[in-house]
């Protein structure tokens, strides 16, 4: 019959054995969401780099503001004449405690930034940050492969969690258990 001494030996090289096969496995995901995280983390403070700042209109007042079919007209022709680039609207980002709104374009995450009031245009930029999020998250491989409802995005983000769960428990038990098998003997 194995002493608890042995038992607890046993226990920690199954931990380490599992700590070391899911890094191993799952190594270079975590590598790509630390590195996509990092990015997202500094997407404001990149000097637009990776995200275009959200510059201020006249008016925060949106009975002040031209209608919306209007901005959009001007948004979409300040693309134009700006990139050359002719793309669909994608969505829009109003925000209203700054005067302005960010019209999102599909092709190549450009973004136009106009004054809700006046119509004029206050930034034209790329978002890479779009792109780095559906790589962190995950939902890139959704839009490559169709694959409907997101659920590779579901299957890789549950994966990632699981992971970092099992990491944090088995990490966790591989510094208290040696420390626990040296008081107990």
């Amino acid at each position: 019959m194995p002493t608890r001494r042995q038992q607890q030996a046993k226990v920690l090289r199954v931990t380490r054995k599992l700590h070391r096969l899911s890094g191993i496995s799952l190594f270079v995901f975590f590598f790509i969401m630390a590195v996509t995280g990092i990015l997202l983390g500094w997407k404001k403070h990149s000097g637009e780099v990776i995200m275009p700042d959200t510059y201020r209109g006249t008016s925060t007042e949106m009975a002040h503001w031209l209608p919306l079919d209007r901005l959009s007209a001007l948004a979409s022709s300040a693309l134009e004449e700006r990139t050359g680039e002719v793309s669909a609207l994608d969505r829009i980002d109003a925000r209203p405690e700054k005067g302005s709104l960010k019209f999102l374009f599909k092709n190549r995450q450009l973004e136009v930034q106009l004054d809700g009031a006046t119509g004029e245009v206050l930034s034209v930029g790329r978002r890479h940050s779009d792109w780095i999020e559906q790589v962190h998250d995950g939902s890139i491989i959704d839009d490559w492969l169709g694959v409907p409802n997101g659920l590779f995005k579901v299957f890789y983000n549950s994966l990632m969690g699981l992971a970092l769960i099992i990491f944090t428990v088995t990490g966790f038990w591989l510094w208290y258990g040696p420390r626990r098998m040296r008081s107990s003997s």
